[in-house]
């Protein structure tokens, strides 16, 4: 079994989370995920995650710091999964997220991350993103002077 290396961005703006849908012919194919890639050998995971996200859904990033890391078996297509998720801003001259390399691309508030929607290698960051959002949300609302 073969140990695959994938960065992945957790891209949040206003309250909301980007995620990709991965393309039908693909291992995982209709599942919806955090967007990013396969690091080539000796390349920088933050620098393959800012490539992914460039030739994916065509969007210019900063690469913050690392949110969490998972590994996962998956015995049906014999390779297991590194996974590191990253902040990751979107630059000021950045287009809107588009659909590239991927079926789909949305921005989703927290209703959104069920877990039976994502690969099982996901799964165990999402109620990381999920503070991540309602911190957001909290900030956003501070920002405009309401209380929460």
């Amino acid at each position: 079994m073969r140990t695959v290396i994938v960065a992945a961005g957790i891209v949040i703006e206003d309250g909301k989370v980007l995620l990709s849908r991965r393309k039908q012919g693909s291992h995982l194919a209709g599942l919806w995920e955090f967007p990013g890639g396969k690091v080539e050998a000796g390349e920088d995971p933050r620098a393959a995650l800012r490539r992914e996200l460039e030739e994916e859904l065509g969007i210019v990033t900063r690469i913050g710091e690392i949110v969490d890391v998972t590994f996962h078996r998956y015995e049906d297509a014999d390779k297991a999964v590194l996974l590191l998720f990253f902040e990751a801003d979107r630059e000021s001259h950045s287009a809107e997220p588009r659909a590239i390399d991927v079926a789909e691309v949305a921005w989703c508030g927290p209703e959104r991350l069920d877990p039976s929607t994502f690969p099982p290698a996901d799964v165990a960051v999402l109620a990381k993103v999920e503070a991540r959002l309602a911190a957001a949300r909290i900030a956003a609302h501070c920002a405009r002077g309401e209380a929460e």
